[in-house]
Parts: structure tokens; sequence; C-alpha cells
């Protein structure tokens, strides 16, 4: 690797760090996790803070701007390459169900992130700017996410997560939530039906990575007065279109 590559591979590494970090960091820190110079490292900071990307603090520690942040649209590395690819799929399946589409990862404390969407056209439709995580046992994306996580990080999750109802609807019974993604893993998908906001349904599937671990939910929301009439084909259409990121991402299933 050239030099003028490896600069730009360390860059993009302090970006990547700095957005997974809910801190600001001290340039010590930095240089450990990332096995960096700190010569190096200084001079990287030091023009990322002269260009906006990164700002300094009172105690000389770094963090990306605030504009740069994931909660403000910007995602990078694999979630950067995974909306990318999963973009035109979800673009498709939006026009052929003329509903909304996302996309969501689990984030570090089990929850549900959304990295992409496509909004469907309709005058009436599902769509969601909030920033921040869904939670995931009362959401299609999120018990996706569980159903396919490993039984101790599920278990984990439901043990340090108390069940709050969203809504009236909202299922707050951890043995018969285990029941419902013991389910989800089984047929494929979930479906969930206003429990985590009164009017909005969700049917979500697992789109799997090369090495064949769940690197992300496809979601497909729906304004629920519609939504029974139209279950069955969205089902089918969700399915099939994780299953398309899925083989795009390196993913082969075992015959």
């Amino acid at each position: 690797m050239n030099d003028s590559v490896k600069s730009a591979a360390r860059v993009l590494d302090i970006l990547e760090l700095l957005a997974r970090s809910d801190e600001p960091m001290a340039l010590k820190d930095l240089v450990s996790v990332l096995a960096l110079p700190k010569s190096s490292a200084h001079a990287l900071l030091r023009t990322l803070q002269s260009r906006g990307y990164v700002e300094r603090d009172a105690a000389d520690r770094y963090a990306l701007n605030e504009s740069m942040r994931p909660s403000a649209g910007w995602i990078g590395g694999p979630e950067a390459h995974l909306a990318a690819v999963a973009r035109p799929v979800m673009e498709q399946l939006r026009d052929e169900l003329e509903e909304s589409v996302f996309l969501g990862v689990r984030e570090a404390r089990g929850d549900v992130k959304v990295i992409a969407k496509a909004v469907s056209r309709a005058a009436i439709r599902y769509d969601s700017d909030d920033p921040d995580p869904r939670t995931a046992y009362c959401t299609g994306m999120g018990r996706i996410l569980l159903a396919f996580w490993d039984k101790k990080s599920t278990a984990a999750y439901l043990m340090r997560n108390r069940l709050r109802a969203h809504t009236p609807r909202t299922m707050t019974d951890a043995a018969r939530l285990r029941t419902i993604l013991a389910k989800v893993a089984a047929d494929g998908y979930a479906v969930v039906e206003e429990e985590y906001v009164l009017g909005g349904s969700a049917t979500a599937a697992p789109v799997f990575g090369a090495n064949g671990t769940v690197v992300a939910a496809l979601n497909v929301g729906t304004v629920s007065v519609r939504y029974p009439a139209a279950k069955p084909r969205i089902i089918a259409g969700v399915v099939r279109a994780a299953a398309s990121i899925s083989q795009r991402l390196g993913y082969r299933r075992a015959a």
C-alpha cells in the first residue's frame, strides 16, 4: 500500500471510530485503538479539524462534527457499503408495493439503527425521520435482528430491557415474546402490527452477509388501514428483496 492510500485509509479509520464513540476521545486512546503512530494520527486529526470534520475540546479530546454523525444522516464503512448495495433493491420494492422501505442494523445496545430508506410516493404513507434507535422488541426490524442473534445475546437484551408498552398492542410478556422470536426465525420474516406506533404496521426479513450471519433487516412500513389486504404480497416482496440484497453481498444459501 503506497503512502497516499495508507493515509486515506487512516483518515477513514479515524472518522469511523469517532462516529462510533459517544464521547470525545483523547489522542492516546485513539492511537491505541487504531494502532497508529502518534505523530501521524495527530497530523491527520489537525487536518480533519481544519476542514471542519473533527472538533477538539478544551481537554484536547477529539469528536466528530455533529453534522457528520449518523444521527445527522452520515454513515461510513461497512454500513455505507451495505446501504449502497441495498438501495436499488429497496427502491424497486418501494415502487412495486407503493410502500416505504427501510434498512436497519443492530446498534451497540441491541436496538435498531436505520441506515437507509426509500419512502413511498403515496399521498398517505408511513415514514419516520427519528434519528434515535428504534426499540427492537416491538418493531419488525428489531424482531428479525433479535431472532437471528445468538441466543445468549438475545437473552441478555431481554434481561436488561424492560418491555415497555409503546401502544396498547405492544407485546410486553417476555415468555410470549421468546415464542414469537422463535417463530420469526422459523418463518424467515416478522410481522408487527401497531406495536411500536398506532397506525403503522411492519413486515421485515433478514439480510445475510457473505459469512452467513444476519447483517441487517429489511422492512416495509405500511399504513395499517391498508395492510390486511396487502399483507401476503408484502411478505412475499420483502422476503424476496432481502434475499436479493443478501445475494449481492455474497451470501449463498446452502443447498
